[in-house]
């Protein structure tokens, strides 16, 4: 999981505390999506969380939260509407632009789709809207209350069975479903608007996103889940979702961090994340990743050890040289790998080692490779290994300049 994760809390549209959790990117942060629930459902479904994820992968960060009365928040379901969840949303958003970022794209999944088409209109920064499987009016999620419909019209309000769990559902709740207009915020929406729905969904049907695409105006994506279900059970369908996402938000996310840190041609740029002792960014050229320190040593583990990166430039190095050399050959050399493992062993271990006291750094590293070899010619291979560029300088005599740019 290439993510961050960090649980935050903030004050809904009701003045209660609501949980929510941000993922971001271990590396450059394009860009910030705010995450929709769907009814009765939490920020942690796996769904949202494999989109999170899938989207984190891609350099977008993404802020979920349990709407009132749900998942760990606050609050009294019971006391919720419609209009207080976008509100809710409305407060989420200016929650991010106070502390982290305001966000650029809007995502919500079933009555969280419909709720983000409403709360576009008073989040001025977002560009990008994205519905899954949702409905084209708020009033569709009535069906889900079942016979307790007649209950709390009769009664003012009454407990209601929805995914095997019991929640007390108020007359305002329903009066307020009736009570918006859908079609006006979908076509004023001016906004990018993607729309995703499965086909086969028995939950809102998928008349319901051709209402949803027909009234939005352009610019507007339709896709189809083929074969996803309501709640994206399958771990594939919400990878999909992801990748699809990052790929439309392509046209209005900066495509790099604005950190400002690029390395020249031929140069490695090692600078620290900022995000406590031991993590760094690490830029190759264009090329850009992370080094940490284990936990075990007091680090966060978000990217490889210094002295793995050691070990992959000498197995990256062999296999390059083994490559380029069966090819000379004209040898078949087939699913070749190289495991280096480093470790620090006494000297008095060591018989070909000059040093003959204390400890010495040992690289141990195996290969596999298929192939029809002789004997002969798997001893030539490791015969070639060990005349890597990159052993070969580790066998050499370095000398190292260390020296402070001015500025």
């Amino acid at each position: 999981m290439a993510m961050k994760s960090e649980s935050v809390n903030f004050i809904g549209a009701l003045g209660d505390s609501l949980a929510a959790r941000v993922d971001r990117p271990l590396g450059p942060t394009r860009g910030y999506a705010l995450f929709a629930h769907c009814f009765t459902c939490s920020k942690d479904l796996a769904a949202a969380r494999r989109i999170a994820t899938g989207l984190a992968d891609r350099g977008i960060a993404v802020f979920r939260f349990d709407f009132t009365g749900l998942g760990h928040s606050d609050g009294e379901f019971a006391n919720t509407t419609f209009a207080s969840n976008v509100e809710d949303l409305v407060a989420a958003a200016d929650w991010m632009r106070a502390n982290l970022q305001a966000p650029s794209i809007l995502v919500g999944h079933s009555l969280g789709g419909a709720a983000v088409l409403a709360a576009a209109h008073s989040v001025p920064e977002i560009k990008g809207v994205a519905t899954i499987g949702a409905p084209f009016d708020p009033l569709h999620v009535a069906h889900n209350l079942g016979d307790g419909i007649e209950m709390v019209e009769r009664d003012g309000e009454a407990d209601v069975t929805i995914g095997g769990r019991t929640f007390r559902v108020k007359r305002a709740f329903l009066d307020d479903l009736k009570s918006h207009n859908q079609d006006e915020r979908i076509r004023t929406l001016r906004r990018d608007l993607l729309v995703f729905h499965a086909p086969l969904d028995q939950t809102v049907g998928i008349d319901n996103a051709t209402k949803i695409f027909v009234t939005a105006k352009h610019p507007k994506s339709f896709v189809s889940l083929d074969k996803a279900d309501h709640l994206l059970t399958r771990p594939a369908d919400a990878a999909y979702v992801a990748a699809v996402l990052a790929g439309w938000a392509e046209r209005f996310l900066p495509s790099v961090a604005a950190d400002g840190l690029k390395a020249g041609s031929g140069e490695v740029l090692v600078a620290d994340a900022g995000e406590g002792l031991f993590p760094q960014t690490v830029l190759m050229g264009p090329h850009r990743t992370r080094a940490d320190e284990p936990e075990s040593v007091g680090g966060t583990d978000t990217g490889g050890s210094p002295y793995d990166y050691l070990a992959a430039a000498l197995g990256a190095c062999t296999n390059m040289t083994l490559k380029m050399y069966a090819s000379r050959k004209g040898w078949d050399l087939k699913d070749l790998r190289c495991v280096v493992t480093h470790s620090k062993v006494h000297a008095e271990d060591c018989a070909e080692c000059e040093t003959k006291e204390g400890k010495v750094d040992r690289l141990v590293r195996t290969l596999s490779f298929g192939g029809d070899f002789t004997s002969e010619e798997r001893q030539k291979l490791l015969e070639i290994a060990d005349k890597c560029p990159v052993h070969r300088t580790l066998h050499s005599e370095i000398e190292i300049l260390t020296e402070v740019a001015e500025g």
